[in-house]
């Protein structure tokens, strides 16, 4: 039972918690923006560079083929477009990801730069020196 309470202990510090709930938002951005590059960017792009899907981009090393049995033999081939496709994904995610640190900082600059109230008077540190004594007698 000790390693059970010992593992609960682990999973419920808060860089735990706060690392699996960042990983879960992370997979849901990372496909939201594979969405945006597939289906926004890619097919003006696509359309810019005459027409071609990127993603059916490939050198063909060697031709489909049929064997003496007739069976087919797949064709070998290096799928370059699918690869520039998620370089470009990587990309946006990654300049995503930089607007977003980018304005955590800002947000935490501007919370440093707020004055810090400002220390108590010596007659208030009086006071509450007198009111602390006063709270021990009674």
């Amino acid at each position: 039972m000790g390693m059970l309470k010992e593992f609960k202990t682990f999973a419920m510090r808060g860089n735990v918690v706060d690392m699996a709930v960042g990983i879960v938002i992370g997979g849901a951005f990372g496909k939201i923006v594979t969405s945006l590059v597939s289906n926004v960017i890619m097919p003006p792009v696509g359309m810019i560079t005459a027409g071609y899907n990127f993603q059916n981009l490939k050198v063909i090393l060697k031709q489909q083929a049929v064997d003496a049995a007739g069976s087919p033999i797949a064709e070998v081939a290096i799928g370059y477009g699918a690869f520039v496709n998620t370089v470009v994904d990587f990309v946006i995610i990654a300049f995503c990801i930089f607007l977003v640190v980018k304005a955590m900082n800002y947000a935490k600059k501007k919370e440093e730069a707020k004055p810090a109230p400002p220390a108590p008077s010596k007659e208030e540190q009086l006071l509450s020196e007198i009111r602390d004594i006063l709270k021990v007698k009674a």
